[in-house]
């Protein structure tokens, strides 16, 4: 049943305040203090789903990072230039501030274990967003600006070891009788049944993301097989989703850069478009626009000028205003379970019968039929049993399942070395492993930047974070 957004004041306000201050990211003093659990629950949600559904290349280039996309005009994105409309400032501030501080404030309202437990989830998943785009950031001291202003930088690889025990502390939060948030829960209405496969799901992506790192590779099969034992997402209908809304302000993100905007910035990327043509993949038609003639799809050279009217457009699917967002799904899930196979992890199927199950899941999710999935899953240059090893086979089908979920196709391709992605052909630069930290840190909090900056091995685009292994 689909949730819709509650139209109410705070979600205006929230967009209205300024980071022009590193407090800001910990305190807000244009938001009211005595906002409602129900109401800061909602808003942050919808934060959360507005900056990572967002293509706006001011605040969210995760798609051009993926290769999804690639620009037509004005390419410094998309030849990985982050410095000059702030857009590391903007991630940054846009998730600790509008998200992790409203966040922390509803679960100080609060005395429902349920409700804190829900909380908790979206905590777990918003800070993982964080390591996962920069490495070490401010953790264990921020949200503190009272008292702590300038706080200093967390490890990544510590950060993941307590949401692990954040997780598990908000699954057994959801198993009270406890009241929860219904009407203002816009992702399930309140179902707790379907918090705790989204809570076992993110717990298994945070085990399996951690799998090649060998001092937390026993605990990642311990945490990944208590996640698959507890039940994850079973169905689409499990997934954690966002029904947007016609009207603005509660559009989807991409509507307004697509079609509100008027502008014309954004066509198909040569490297997904060569991947789904050499495969004959069936989305190709929900996720591109046949603007070149039927069954004719050219992708723009990545990071090159991209004329809009040579090169195949956005799919008409992602021009609905009403269009879903998605934290995760059914995909991404059986993705993880087939890797999770692959390294003799216990959890029931094989590890092509979760590769098959999770194409399945995403074509079935955009609209293709049982015959064009069965054909393509026959496929040789499909078939799990075709030659080449497991990251290059899940890499590529997970890297195109996640077409519409920019940040985690640029994070499988840094997982999983796959597929092939191009050089960024204006700058010459290969796809960045991190964001490089806001510019604001270095002035405003320079003694943990440098401490922190040292510690990664360097402030760069190509410093690897702490799981990217290979």
């Amino acid at each position: 049943m689909k949730r819709y957004l509650l139209l109410i004041s705070t979600l205006i306000i929230a967009s209205c305040a300024s980071d022009e201050a590193y407090e800001d990211l910990n305190k807000d003093p244009n938001k009211p203090t005595n906002i409602s659990a129900e109401a800061l629950f909602t808003s942050s949600t919808k934060s959360l789903f507005d900056q990572m559904e967002s293509t706006n290349v001011n605040t969210n280039v995760f798609r051009l990072f993926a290769q999804y996309w690639t620009e037509t005009t004005y390419i410094d994105e998309a030849n990985y230039d982050l410095v000059t409309r702030n857009i590391t400032g903007n991630h940054f501030s846009e998730l600790y501030r509008d998200v992790l501080y409203d966040l922390k404030d509803a679960k100080g309202k609060v005395t429902s274990d349920t409700k804190k437990g829900m909380i908790e989830v979206l905590e777990v998943y918003t800070w993982q967003q964080l390591v996962d785009t920069f490495g070490n950031i401010p953790y264990s001291e921020a949200l503190n600006g009272s008292t702590t202003p300038t706080p200093a930088y967390d490890d990544a690889k510590t950060i993941y070891i307590d949401l692990f025990a954040r997780i598990n502390a908000a699954l057994t939060q959801l198993n009270s009788s406890d009241a929860a948030f219904t009407s203002a829960d816009n992702i399930y209405g309140g179902d707790i049944a379907k918090w705790k496969k989204f809570a076992n799901s993110l717990k298994l992506k945070l085990a399996m993301r951690v799998a090649d790192v060998p001092a937390m590779a026993t605990q990642s099969k311990a945490e990944a097989e208590a996640a698959i034992a507890a039940g994850v997402f079973t169905s689409n209908s499990d997934n954690a989703t966002l029904s947007y809304e016609s009207s603005t302000p509660n559009t989807n993100p991409i509507w307004v850069d697509l079609v509100q905007s008027g502008r014309s910035d954004f066509v198909a990327a040569n490297t997904i478009i060569n991947h789904m043509n050499t495969l004959n993949d069936p989305r190709r038609a929900s996720f591109f626009d046949a603007n070149l003639g039927a069954g004719v799809y050219t992708g723009g050279i990545y990071g090159a000028s991209s004329p809009f009217a040579n090169y195949t457009h956005i799919g008409e699917t992602l021009h609905d205003p009403t269009f879903r967002g998605v934290l995760m799904d059914l995909s991404e899930v059986e993705f993880l379970l087939a890797e999770a196979k692959e390294r003799n992890y216990t959890a029931s199927g094989t590890a092509q019968s979760h590769y098959n199950a999770a194409i399945t899941a995403s074509m079935e999710d955009w609209g293709v039929s049982s015959a064009a999935i069965a054909t393509y899953l026959a496929s040789p240059n499909v078939a799990y049993t075709a030659p080449g090893t497991w990251r290059a086979k899940i890499g590529l089908q997970f890297w195109i399942a996640m077409y519409n979920r920019g940040f985690e196709g640029w994070s499988v391709y840094r997982k999983y070395d796959a597929p092939v992605l191009n050089i960024a052909a204006g700058s010459g630069l290969p796809v960045p492993k991190r964001y490089t930290y806001p510019v604001s840190e270095q002035t405003l909090n320079g003694v943990n930047y440098q401490s922190a900056s040292s510690a990664i091995g360097g402030d760069l685009l190509t410093t690897k974070l702490f799981w990217d292994i290979n």
